[in-house]
């Protein structure tokens, strides 16, 4: 009993701690990098991360995919590192690595033992200052990113519905394509236009060095100095994203997958981007909707009524603008808009009732252990910070402000905003059918 009441206390005592303020220090490089350090001694390892604020929807019309495609090729090599040598070089001093792209960022890392700060740091320089693109490089990974197609998303079950919605939803804005992008635009670029991206989007002044880990901050200074103090700089980046005027029109469409057999019903909502406070309010009525299997959709309409296999609501919030998801699969022959009439009767009460005190208990407490368990890791760490600067208006800092904003919001709060946002003249409803 002893024992389990230490394990309890030690559990806990760790979390509280990440809880904490996370202390850090953020200078500027002269070529406009922006450099975050972060020191916690607790065990022997650090992460290095590199954040380029270049995503899908920085790419043309007829050559989306590049980002996604910038996420595989940045591994090919340098001038220092041969073909297929990066992730060998990582392996074999202890560490870990890898990389993911959203609309907005492309973000690098790897994990390694404290002692090995110094080869991460030599990785991402070189893959920052002279990454090799090549012919050899692009047919490969363009070989990699249409296999990963093919089992993400082509042969995946609903693994197209986000496409599908956003397609839908956006018109003018370049969220109107995912990351993965068009394999025939990739196979129709030059590599010069390859090199052209890299040069734009891939430099110092677009991107963010974050070190999060067993340091000793002034020597990771003169490292990173040492490292990437010689990088030249890039030109500016001016972004002009297109505009969407509101949706004032229920939208209904349907979509085929002949990867399912059961078929979805799907709604969309265009809402605000991922800074304003309304966006933080929607990710709680969400949880109210969805989060776990008392949440009111789920006990409802799989617990109770027995009509649903799955159903739920996500904020799929981005830089700009964000998309506000509903989703149901049927149990046997219910008809989809019977599961559509359920949805948007919880949606309906959010609207003209408050939740209770003990609803909002809750789903407060699940966000601040999702956000205590995403700190208890120096990369969880790392990519909050980053996102900070990246798209909190420079405040890195917000990783320490996060918490309190979720407080600041009320019940009140997350009514107004599903009244404000989630109506049925604003929307995309999607039939997602098998394709027969």
């Amino acid at each position: 009993m002893l024992k389990q009441k230490l394990s309890f206390l030690l559990v806990f005592g760790v979390a509280f701690a990440h809880a904490q303020k996370v202390t850090f220090t953020e200078y500027d490089l002269k070529n406009g990098l922006h450099v975050v350090l972060h020191k916690d001694q607790t065990a022997p390892v650090v992460a290095v991360s590199v954040m380029y604020h270049v995503g899908s929807k920085d790419e043309q019309t007829n050559r989306t995919g590049f980002a996604h495609f910038f996420e595989h090729l940045l591994f090919e090599g340098s001038d220092n590192i041969k073909r297929g040598e990066f992730m060998k070089i990582v392996s074999s001093n202890g560490g870990q690595n890898n990389a993911n792209t959203s609309q907005d960022r492309t973000f690098y890392y790897e994990i390694f033992p404290s002692n090995q700060l110094e080869t991460g740091l030599w990785l991402e320089s070189e893959r920052m200052m002279h990454p090799v693109i090549n012919e050899i490089g692009v047919k490969t990974q363009n070989e990699v990113v249409k296999e990963e197609k093919r089992l993400r998303v082509d042969n995946q079950p609903y693994g197209n519905f986000i496409a599908e919605i956003m397609k839908r939803l956006f018109t003018k804005h370049p969220y109107n394509w995912v990351p993965i992008g068009s394999m025939e635009h990739l196979d129709a670029a030059t590599l010069q236009e390859f090199i052209a991206f890299n040069k734009k989007y891939y430099t110092p002044n677009n991107a963010v060095l974050v070190i999060a880990g067993d340091i000793d901050v002034e020597k990771t200074k003169k490292l990173v100095e040492s490292y990437f103090g010689e990088i030249p700089a890039g030109e500016p980046i001016v972004r002009n994203p297109a505009r969407e005027e509101p949706i004032t029109k229920e939208i209904i469409d349907t979509a085929y997958d002949n990867n399912i057999q059961i078929p979805a019903i799907m709604t969309a909502y265009r809402t605000p981007g991922m800074t304003s406070k309304e966006s933080t309010a929607l990710q709680l009525a969400s949880d109210v909707l969805s989060q776990g299997a008392s949440s009111r959709m789920y006990k409802k309409m799989v617990d109770e009524k027995k009509n649903s296999l799955q159903v739920g609501s996500f904020n799929y919030t981005l830089e700009d603008y964000g998309a506000y998801i509903t989703y149901a699969l049927p149990s046997g022959a219910v008809k989809l808009d019977t599961l559509l009439r359920d949805m948007d009767e919880e949606i309906v009460k959010l609207q003209n009732q408050l939740i209770s005190e003990s609803e909002f208990t809750k789903i407060r407490n699940q966000y601040e252990n999702n956000y205590i368990g995403t700190n208890a890791k120096m990369l969880g760490v790392a990519e909050n910070l980053a996102d900070g600067y990246s798209f909190h208006n420079k405040n890195t800092n917000h990783i320490n402000e996060e918490l309190e904003e979720v407080r600041k919001v009320t019940r009140e709060d997350i009514q107004n905003v599903v009244k404000k946002y989630l109506n049925p003249n604003q929307r995309v409803v999607l039939y997602y059918l098998p394709k027969k």
